[in-house]
């Protein structure tokens, strides 16, 4: 993929994607302007706090992915980490602690910084990622199993119970679920420009593993009850369609009773988003309001 914007709009981007995604309504498992769904400690205004915290991360990852010179990206990926961190406790301390965006600040780091490399180099972005993540699964899961259990975190711990790699594992493979799925899906959609991203938030869930799903439901088994449920709203057309809203209304009320959240899918569809604002497929001219 090209982007056909310019670098200078990429940290910006990055911003309209984080709230776009948060204004998103209804999004089963997750918080947008009318429900708090199963994050008592989150509003939409957490995440839009949190969203303003992060633009200066976003600045610095144009700015070291426009700079690089280097022949090995995987040390372009390791000069965004520190920076990371950092955005990390900026969002920390503009929410009071509440983790909104994590997710979001290792993976639209990623994107941003490649796409401000690839553009000034010529390259296409997901082998841009690729190399950027070579190995990445492999660093950061060698000895895990003599980890002590206290210091796992959530996706250590289900790592070395399931064998699921999460981000990390989506990340290094170029963000298949991203770029195979929900971009093209976005690329395809009509309607008002909440009901393509509802759409391609449902084309996520029915194409990946949700950790943060799999983490509150204890098991690993609601994955395929997850695929069916988001695969049965597709089928039936979706966010236009009667049919469609109607199983949406009902996987919010589900995911609310049972305390399911649908946080890692929510990041996919930041990527996505932001993809489609660098293509130039979201614009207030591209779906109806």
């Amino acid at each position: 993929m090209t982007t056909t914007k310019p670098t200078e709009t990429l940290a910006t981007d990055a911003l309209r994607a984080l709230l776009y995604e948060v204004s998103v309504t209804p999004k089963p498992g997750l918080v947008d302007p009318a429900s708090q769904g199963p994050h008592p400690d989150m509003t939409v205004f957490t995440f839009i706090d949190s969203a303003l915290s992060l633009q200066p991360y976003f600045t610095q990852c144009v700015a070291v992915g426009t700079a690089f010179t280097g022949s090995d990206l995987t040390d372009l990926f390791s000069r965004i980490r520190p920076f990371g961190v950092a955005a990390e406790h900026a969002m920390r301390a503009a929410t009071n602690a509440v983790n909104t965006h994590k997710g979001a600040i290792f993976s639209l780091g990623i994107l941003v910084t490649a796409s401000a490399y690839a553009a000034q180099v010529g390259l296409e972005l997901r082998p841009t990622v690729k190399e950027m993540l070579q190995g990445l699964t492999t660093h950061d899961f060698d000895g895990l199993a003599d980890k002590p259990s206290d210091q796992l975190t959530a996706g250590e711990k289900l790592y070395l119970r399931d064998g699921i790699t999460g981000i990390r594992g989506e990340a290094e493979a170029g963000y298949p679920t991203v770029f195979d799925m929900a971009l093209p899906a976005l690329r395809q959609s009509t309607g008002t420009l909440n009901q393509p991203l509802l759409d391609t938030l449902l084309t996520i869930v029915a194409n990946s593993t949700d950790t943060n799903l799999v983490k509150r439901a204890g098991s690993a088994d609601i994955v395929p009850w997850a695929h069916q449920q988001a695969q049965d709203y597709l089928t039936v057309g979706g966010s236009k369609t009667a049919a469609g809203w109607a199983k949406l209304v009902e996987l919010n009320r589900v995911f609310e009773r049972d305390n399911l959240s649908l946080g890692g899918s929510a990041d996919l569809l930041i990527l996505t988003a932001f993809l489609g604002l660098r293509e130039g497929i979201i614009e207030n001219d591209s779906f109806s309001l």
